[in-house]
């Protein structure tokens, strides 16, 4: 199965591994490209010399060439992130959280693909007029930072396709074949996974977080802390908090004490399931088991030939 963009990305499937804060190191970015999609390596979660060591890890495999880094532009370090990235020769790049334009150059002048994460047709159009060759059209089902509109997958990603000239891959709440046919057939060229991936043998969350995916059901998680930057994380006790103290008319400042800091990695890497972070998508409902991100991909191919075959037989 290919498309024009994994064709140019060098990938044997339209699968993108989503590049996540504390879940996506070398070890899964190389899991995930060894089974035919892009395999991203989450800077979001590390220092430059952390992630220059993830990336000369990965680079010393025989599957380098379809490796890429996200890199959340809200960070920091951002500069240095950029530079370490550069200087390892990372050709593909995924950046979120932040404007594209005032990046896009130094890494295009650098030679690297460069695809930006976004929420709503504006931000596709700017990221285009940026020079990204590409963009994520990310819907609100997704875990994680989300859009402030709320817009979902199923209408986002058909507007964006039909605003931009460039590829669009397809992100938020898929995390099987049937989701990924859907997402082909609104236009997009690929579909990026996160959640999914994140619940591998290979994922460097916590056990306690993989576990709690495998418990959610349709309705487990809930976005919150909208007056700071939305966020999509499993319902426990500081979710329910955020979401008491918004419905209170809690201020920016306040949600900002409320969420301290290292939330994301007291959750998900540290496994705190009661004041940790626990970042998933929608998508968590259909996630039953901890698997390898090879056998990941080949169950999204497989569940996409039963659906294009369920489709095809209703003609």
């Amino acid at each position: 199965m290919e498309t024009p963009l994994s064709q140019k990305l060098g990938i044997r499937y339209p699968i993108v591994q989503a590049g996540m804060v504390w879940t996506s190191g070398w070890k899964l970015a190389v899991a995930s490209a060894r089974a035919g999609a892009l395999g991203l390596i989450g800077a979001g979660s590390m220092r430059p010399d952390l992630l220059r060591e993830h990336i000369r890890k990965a680079k010393a495999t025989e599957v380098a060439a379809t490796i890429g880094v996200n890199i959340p532009l809200m960070r920091g370090d951002v500069d240095e992130l950029i530079r370490v990235t550069v200087e390892e020769g990372i050709t593909i790049v995924f950046t979120s959280a932040g404007n594209p334009k005032v990046h896009a150059q130094k890494l295009k002048d650098a030679g690297c693909f460069l695809c930006h994460v976004v929420a709503s047709v504006k931000h596709a159009l700017k990221a285009e007029e940026a020079g990204c060759d590409a963009v994520v059209a990310e819907g609100f089902e997704a875990g994680g930072h989300n859009g402030l509109d709320e817009i979902t997958t199923l209408c986002l990603v058909p507007q964006v396709v039909d605003a931009v000239k460039i590829p669009v891959i397809a992100a938020g709440g898929i995390a099987d074949g049937r989701q990924m046919l859907a997402a082909l057939a609104l236009g997009a060229q690929a579909v990026q996974i996160g959640t999914r991936f994140a619940t591998t043998i290979e994922s460097s969350s916590h056990p306690n977080y993989k576990q709690a995916v495998l418990d959610a059901e349709d309705n487990s998680t809930v976005l919150t802390l909208k007056k700071v930057a939305p966020v999509r994380l499993k319902k426990n006790q500081f979710a329910l908090e955020t979401v008491d103290a918004s419905t209170h008319g809690a201020t920016k400042e306040e949600e900002i004490e409320l969420l301290g800091k290292k939330r994301e990695m007291h959750g998900i890497f540290e496994g705190d399931l009661e004041q940790g972070e626990l970042e998933m998508g929608q998508s968590s409902g259909l996630i039953k088991d901890i698997i390898s991100a090879d056998e990941v991909v080949k169950r999204l191919l497989a569940e996409y030939d039963v659906a294009k075959r369920r489709i095809e037989s209703l003609g």
